[in-house]
C-alpha cells in the first residue's frame, strides 16, 4: 500500500517545530528516522496530514557527557551513532548492548535512539534500557519544557507522555552507581525480531561487604510497558549472587509477572522464560561487578 498524501517540513529549530506540532488545524507528526512510522504510513495506519522532519535542527544532534556526568542524547541522534560512540560504550554499556539487539544494521543506521523511546513497543530494547537506568527525558511543547522520569514516561503500548502538541528534544541517563555490573538478555525466534520477552539487569557491588548493594531488574514483554519488579530486585540486595539469591529472584519472576497470550508465545511461556533469562542476567551482572 501507499499513504495518504501529506505535507512535508523540515524545522530549523525547536520551536518552530512545536508550532507545526501546536497548529490545531493539521494533524501533524514527528519523523526523525522513520523506521516506526514510515510502515505505519504505508499500511495507512497513520494518515498525518503534516510530518514535521526534525533532524535538520542542530542541537536535537548532540551526543554529549556534560558537566554532571550524565549522558545526553538528543532526538535526532541515530542508533548507530550512539552505539558506536566511544564514551557511551564505556560509561552505559548496557545501553550500548541494547541498542545493537535493535533490528539489523540498516535499521540502526537510519532509527532514532529518541523515535525508539517514544514509539514504545514495550517488545523493544530501548524503553527497557531506559527503564533500568533510571533515564530522564526532556520534553517542550506550546506551555513549555518539562523533564519526565522513565518510571511516568512510559504510559502503555505505543504511548508515552509527550503529547501531540510535544516534542521529545532529549534523554538524559546518569552516570550507573561505581563498581556496578550489568546484563541485558532477550529471546527472540530470529535474529532482528522484537523480544518475546527480555530483561535489563543492573546490580551494585557493596565496597566494604562485597554484596549487592543496590539492584534493578526491568522486563520488556512482559506488560504494556517496561516491568520493574522490586520483589526480585530485594532478593538479590544483600547477597552474594548466589544459588539462594538466584532461587529467590526467578520465584519472584514466575509469581510478579503477568504477561500477555498472543500469537507469539502464551503468557506461561513468556514467565518461565523471563524466570531463566533473570537468573542468567543477575550471574552476569554479578560477574562483571
Amino acid at each position: 500500500m501507499k499513504p495518504t498524501p501529506f505535507d512535508y517540513t523540515a524545522p530549523r529549530t525547536v520551536a518552530e517545530a512545536v508550532t507545526l506540532l501546536a497548529d490545531p488545524a493539521r494533524d501533524a507528526k514527528v519523523v526523525a528516522g522513520g523506521q516506526s512510522l514510515i510502515p505505519m504510513l504505508n499500511m495507512r495506519l497513520a494518515r498525518p496530514e503534516l510530518l514535521v522532519d526534525i533532524t535538520r535542527i542542530p542541537e536535537l544532534a548532540r551526543l554529549a557527557v556534560d558537566g554532571s556526568g550524565a549522558l545526553r542524547i538528543g532526538a535526532a541522534v541515530r542508533q548507530a551513532r550512539a552505539a558506536a560512540d566511544p564514551a557511551l560504550r564505556r560509561g552505559w554499556p548496557l545501553l550500548a548492548a541494547a541498542i545493537t539487539r535493535i533490528g539489523h544494521p540498516q535499521i540502526r543506521n537510519r532509527g532514532t535512539v529518541c523515535g525508539s523511546l517514544a514509539h514504545h513497543d514495550p517488545a523493544a530494547e530501548l524503553p527497557t534500557a531506559a527503564r533500568a537506568l533510571d533515564a530522564r527525558f526532556v520534553i517542550t511543547g506550546p506551555r513549555g519544557t518539562r523533564t519526565v522520569p522513565a518510571e511516568d514516561f512510559f504510559v502503555a503500548t505505543f504511548s508515552t507522555a509527550v503529547e501531540p502538541d510535544e516534542l521529545l528534544c532529549e534523554v538524559v541517563v546518569p552516570p550507573p552507581p561505581d563498581r556496578s555490573g550489568w546484563a541485558f538478555e532477550e529471546l527472540t525466534r530470529r535474529h532482528g525480531d522484537f523480544a518475546t520477552v527480555g530483561v535489563a539487569v543492573l546490580l551494585e557491588r557493596d565496597a566494604a561487604t562485597g554484596t549487592v548493594r543496590g539492584a534493578r531488574v526491568v522486563f520488556s514483554g512482559a506488560g504494556p510497558a517496561p516491568v520493574r519488579l522490586p520483589a526480585a530486585e530485594e532478593a538479590l540486595v544483600g547477597t552474594e549472587v548466589g544459588a539462594e539469591a538466584l532461587a529467590a529472584a526467578r520465584l519472584a519472576a514466575l509469581s510478579g509477572l503477568t504477561p500477555s497470550d498472543d500469537v507469539h508465545a502464551s503468557a506461561a511461556h513468556r514467565r518461565e522464560t523471563a524466570a531463566h533469562l533473570l537468573v542468567h542476567a543477575c550471574t552476569t551482572a554479578w560477574e562483571r561487578c
